[in-house]
């Protein structure tokens, strides 16, 4: 076995004990640590970020959070090498996948140090003007928002150990509160390299800082109303959570991100010969293959017009074949492996859902003929799968996500109504993106398909060069959706805080309000 990795608990390291889960190195099938909580008093933990961590964060102003927050990220960016190594060997990413997720760690945390600066000496916000209440104009009411007095609960996803901590602690640490992060086990030897840098950087306050590496154990089971939780994973996890005893009775605050259909629309203005074309098969091809397509952000459905969806396919497979995939410390190779033997069989598993309702057109779901430096049999690999359906309402397309470097084409009228039609099939959704330099066709698709996604991206040819695509998480913007995709919300510059803020109308005596608030 490897290493045995700990959890940061009570202010000291400790290493769990009872059974234990092997960490797998993807390319090689490597065993490369191992990591449980066995032992781990999660009641204690909790208690001890509440006593210890929330009243030492609250009594910082935001641009002392701020501050501390910034160290926190040039620590991570001084070991920003170290950490895209461990990205590689543990997660199956290849470099430029590795730094995606170490860079939108370091550049969130940057983000809301600056938002802290910006915020000054303040430790509360104030929502809204002072209303006044009645006839006599010194009766009024103001809107405060105060950090609550409890834990905030970070449950995070295997697929971005780095930046799913970054992107939750940032905002948590802003708003005042302290962090509980709990990594997906199979790939948190980046997320434990990540918890001893933010501890040896000795820039958070005693208690504002929890790592459990392993198991959850019954950490839920001692939350309060003052405790918030925010979730990322499938969402078969995140029901289970919806309806948890404790979480129901406290009505614990609860923020999910879980499974998105996303989806891509090629306008019908777009010819084949135009930057705007390019832009399309550039960033479709990059959602299916960067990190395997273990993102939640990536395309999964594609929607071109029936007169051009023949070269679309075309177009695509040809994009896709050019593609290197194998061993991802190798320098050509721009495709590594999925990240766990169990992610592997599900993604298969789904391929073989798909090939129900759609003709595979590029790959099986199988290894692939060719991979890069890999020893035989070796590595939980699968070659991307490309799908056409000639019938855009097959509900099998619309009803799974495939996790994996899967996606299906399908053509469409070339009219917004249509396109919003099937592109809503998805049942709610993190980002949807649409390819077109014709304004008119923008405005109605966005107004139709807006209330079914947390964010719409629009490519067209005067952004080709500015952009990092429809998949990238900028933290000025809103991350999450409705429906399936899990109802929450995350990041959105100031308002992310707001998950972690109890909204207080306050009333009374108007130079008293100004004096308290």
């Amino acid at each position: 076995m490897g290493q045995r990795l700990k959890s940061y608990v009570g202010g000291r390291w400790l290493e769990g004990g009872g059974a234990t889960t092997p960490l797998f190195n993807p390319t090689t099938e490597e065993v490369l640590a191992e990591a449980g909580t066995g032992g781990v008093d999660f009641q204690g933990a909790l208690e001890y970020a509440r006593g210890r961590g929330n009243p030492a964060m609250r009594s910082l102003t935001f641009a002392q959070r701020g501050e501390l927050i910034g160290k926190v990220a040039n620590a991570l960016h001084a070991r920003r090498e170290e950490l895209i190594e461990i990205s590689v060997a543990s997660g199956g990413n290849t470099r430029g996948d590795a730094k995606f997720d170490i860079d939108g760690a370091i550049g969130t945390l940057a983000h809301y140090a600056e938002v802290g600066k910006k915020l000054g000496d303040r430790r509360t916000l104030i929502d809204g003007a002072q209303e006044p209440l009645g006839r006599n104009p010194r009766f009024a009411g103001q809107h405060l928002l105060t950090p609550f007095s409890g834990a905030a609960v970070h449950i995070n996803a295997f697929n971005f150990p780095a930046w799913g901590f970054g992107e939750k602690a940032a905002v948590a640490w802003l708003a005042g509160m302290p962090v509980v992060t709990k990594p997906a086990t199979s790939t948190a030897l980046v997320a434990h390299r990540v918890a001893q840098i933010v501890v040896e950087s000795t820039a958070l306050p005693e208690g504002a800082f929890t790592f459990l590496c392993g198991g959850i154990g019954d950490l839920l089971r001692h939350l309060t109303c003052q405790d918030v939780v925010a979730f990322t994973g499938s969402s078969q996890t995140a029901r289970s959570l919806r309806v948890h005893e404790t979480l129901a009775r406290h009505a614990v605050r609860f923020n999910v991100e879980a499974d998105s259909l996303n989806a891509a629309v090629l306008g019908p203005d777009v010819d084949r010969d135009s930057k705007t074309y390019d832009m399309f098969l550039l960033e479709v091809t990059r959602e299916m293959t960067q990190k395997a397509g273990q993102k939640c952000t990536a395309v999964r459905r594609i929607f071109a017009p029936e007169a051009a969806v023949g070269r679309v396919k075309e177009d695509l497979i040809a994009q896709i074949k050019a593609v290197r995939v194998g061993n991802p410390a190798t320098k050509e190779v721009r495709m590594g492996p999925l990240a766990t033997k169990q992610q592997l069989a599900d993604v298969r598993a789904g391929v073989e859902r798909l090939k129900r309702a759609a003709e595979a057109t590029l790959g099986d779901g199988g290894r692939g003929a060719t991979l890069v430096d890999v020893p035989d049999g070796k590595g939980y690999f699968m070659a991307p799968v490309l799908f056409f359906s000639s019938n855009a309402a097959a509900p099998e397309v619309h009803d799974q996500e495939v996790f994996g470097p899967v996606q299906t084409l399908m053509p469409y009228s070339g009219r917004a109504e249509e396109a919003a039609r099937w592109v809503n099939l998805g049942g709610g959704s993190l980002v949807a993106s649409v390819y077109t330099d014709d304004k008119d066709f923008a405005q109605e698709l966005v107004a139709r398909i807006a209330p079914f996604h947390g964010r719409v991206y629009l490519g067209c040819d005067k952004i080709a060069d500015a952009t990092l695509g429809s998949g990238a998480v900028m933290p000025q913007m809103l991350h999450g959706g409705p429906g399936r995709a899990g109802g929450g919300q995350e990041l959105g510059g100031l308002r992310g805080l707001e998950f972690y803020l109890q909204r207080t109308a306050v009333q009374g005596l108007k130079p008293l309000l100004e004096k308290i608030l």
